[in-house]
């Protein structure tokens, strides 16, 4: 089981790569370059949003059905086993939502850029005439 979570740890080091490559500031000819090839990627990346979704559907599964350690007769092992396991959930949940959101991110940075670039195409004909 822990391969997704590694898949989805991967990809969200990638997803932040692109985003703050995205933002920083380059040379117009480089960003642009830059825009278009990450446009192409963006569309195959979009499996990581039903991808994170199934996981979270997932992780509340096994929350509402896990065993509770909450009284007496529970050892410390298994209440430490019981904490480990509420606390890698919520990590992982986070690794959903940032996977999310820095996908819709990019998304947002690059039709931004693509409407940027639009407009100085235009700026530049009425420029020309």
């Amino acid at each position: 089981m822990a391969l997704q979570w590694m898949i989805l740890t991967y990809v969200v080091a990638a997803e932040a790569a692109l985003a703050i490559l995205l933002t920083l500031p380059s040379p117009k000819l480089l960003r642009n370059r830059f825009v278009s090839l990450v446009s192409l990627i963006l569309q195959p990346l979009l499996f990581i949003v039903p991808f994170a979704g199934f996981q979270l559907l997932d992780i509340y599964w096994k929350n509402e059905h896990r065993l509770m350690c909450t009284s007496e007769v529970c050892t410390a092992a298994e209440r430490d086993r019981y904490e480990k396991a509420i606390f890698k959930s919520q990590r992982n949940v986070i690794l959903c939502t940032a996977a999310c959101l820095l996908y819709w991110s990019i998304y947002g940075i690059v039709k931004y850029q693509k409407e940027i670039q639009s407009l100085e195409e235009v700026e530049k004909r009425y420029k020309a005439q």
